[in-house]
């Protein structure tokens, strides 16, 4: 299994040195650090990685939680560091949507354990639940209920019985946030939940009384998976 990617954002550089020393200790892989907000985005941005360690406090007039806000929108899951626990943090704070916080001071054990169980516990989420913004508010589907993603343009559109969401995101990014076992690629602008394909015909998918086009390139793949 390929090791959790972890992006460190951090600007006193012993505490970031302990969590380097001790992630790579439990086999995580580190992919970057950065000792402020601009740095820290500019290389997300590019290294995209599965997790994110975010100091609040950082150097410059950006804090952790400005970050965070960013984090958000790209929808990369992070936890909080933070030796804070003002009123007017608390109330920033609740304005994102971290997996949890790691407490300074911390121990090598309590660090392993705050990440292994968020992380587990964003896993259970995601693969049941999909996770969006869409007209400014966030949306929680369970995956099952989806009946297919169709791309337009940079946005994308996810199709449930009863909605229709138009995401600020591509179809290649939301891709690597669904259940791979539950949904296929019929076109390349199209994704299909498996569950709710009926038939098929020459060059569509039927789900229900909705026709999705097929491409002949994903057409042996989906008769495979359909046991045709």
């Amino acid at each position: 299994m390929k090791p959790l990617s972890v992006f460190i954002i951090e600007d006193e550089p012993l505490i970031a040195s302990t969590i380097e020393t001790a992630l790579k200790k439990h086999r995580y892989y580190i992919c970057g650090e950065a000792d402020n907000a601009n740095d820290a985005l500019k290389d997300i941005y590019n290294l995209a990685p599965d997790l994110v360690l975010v100091d609040i406090q950082l150097e410059g007039y950006k804090t952790g939680i400005d970050v965070a806000i960013k984090l958000d929108e790209l929808d990369i899951p992070y936890l909080y560091l933070t030796s804070q626990t003002d009123p007017k943090t608390i109330l920033e704070i609740k304005q994102t949507q971290p997996l949890g916080y790691i407490a300074k001071p911390f121990t090598e054990a309590g660090l392993i354990s705050s990440i292994e169980v968020a992380w587990n516990n964003y896993r259970k989420i995601s693969q049941d639940y999909l996770l969006f913004s869409s007209n400014n508010q966030t949306h929680k589907v369970k995956q099952s209920q989806i009946l297919y993603l169709k791309a337009f343009d940079n946005y994308c559109y996810i199709i449930t019985n009863t909605n229709k969401y138009l995401v600020p995101k591509t179809l290649k990014h939301l891709a690597k946030q669904i259940n791979k076992e539950l949904f296929v690629k019929t076109h390349r602008s199209y994704i299909v939940n498996i569950t709710k394909i009926t038939s098929l015909e020459l060059q569509h998918v039927i789900l229900t009384n909705i026709k999705i086009p097929l491409s002949q390139a994903n057409k042996s793949k989906i008769k495979q998976l359909l046991k045709l």
